[in-house]
């Protein structure tokens, strides 16, 4: 049994622009982390298609299959009561033709609690997002550095070229998406396609003229060790966290010490 709808929906997530007020969304791969966010108050959760790096352990997007991004956002949406959940399309899913495409996202609808779904490209993939827009699936188009096609780019790159991306995001608008995330693009550059679109832009990478900002969770939470990519900001450090806690208990259970007296049943 569904839990009630979500609070935000697609329109009021895209009228937030008009409304001046800023969107926050952040990922996240299970019900767990699903409620945390949530219960923060998130505008838009995004099960992102990053789980095959920082939960699978990949070096970049492309191994996570369709059925793996089902069974994270079917438990991330058994958590989510108010923000607005989006699920990435994973590669090749939205390559395969307009028909497949709209199967392939429809599987997502049907067996998640998600709202929406999220495809890479504009000009080139605008068919697409007409066709998904035209079967009542919202889309969020994608923009800028496009992770799924990492190999093409080149590596991870901002991304510069003005007349190319501004046509990406007026075309994805004109084939129906609701929203649009900008990837490592520069911010003077995310100021005047959030100018130019009537729907919201949503940077990660972009700088602060974007209507709403994305971050991975595991970033945010500084949980991943080692450098971070120049766009990320840690709010914390759980990484060091974690693994003194586990220390201090490794520790304890040596030394006798766990468990104690209060967790002992006589």
């Amino acid at each position: 049994m569904h839990p009630e709808p979500h609070a935000i929906t697609v329109p009021q997530f895209t009228a937030m622009k008009a409304a001046g007020r800023k969107i926050t969304m952040l990922t996240a791969y299970d019900h767990a982390t699903a409620q945390l966010v949530d219960a923060a108050g998130i505008e838009g959760i995004l099960v992102g298609d990053s789980l095959s790096m920082v939960v699978q352990g990949h070096s970049n997007t492309l191994p996570v299959t369709l059925e793996e991004m089902i069974y994270h956002a079917e438990m991330v949406g058994r958590a989510v009561r108010h923000a607005l959940l989006v699920v990435d399309m994973p590669f090749p899913s939205f390559h395969l033709g307009v028909y497949r495409a709209i199967e392939n996202a429809g599987r997502i609808l049907k067996e998640t609690r998600c709202q929406a779904v999220k495809l890479e490209g504009g000009v080139e993939q605008a068919e697409v997002i007409a066709g998904l827009v035209s079967a009542g699936i919202p889309v969020m188009a994608h923009c800028g550095l496009r992770p799924q096609s990492v190999h093409q780019l080149g590596g991870y790159r901002v991304q510069r070229d003005e007349t190319r991306l501004l046509a990406d995001a007026l075309a994805a608008q004109q084939a129906g998406a609701f929203g649009i995330v900008l990837e490592c693009i520069p911010a003077a550059l995310a100021v005047r396609i959030t100018a130019e679109l009537k729907i919201p832009t949503i940077g990660i990478g972009a700088g602060t003229g974007c209507d709403g900002q994305i971050l991975v969770y595991h970033d945010l939470l500084g949980l991943t060790p080692g450098r971070m990519p120049r766009h990320v900001k840690p709010y914390a450090e759980l990484h060091r966290t974690v693994i003194d806690a586990v220390t201090r208990y490794r520790d304890d259970v040596r030394q006798g010490a766990f468990p104690g007296a209060e967790q002992t049943f006589e």
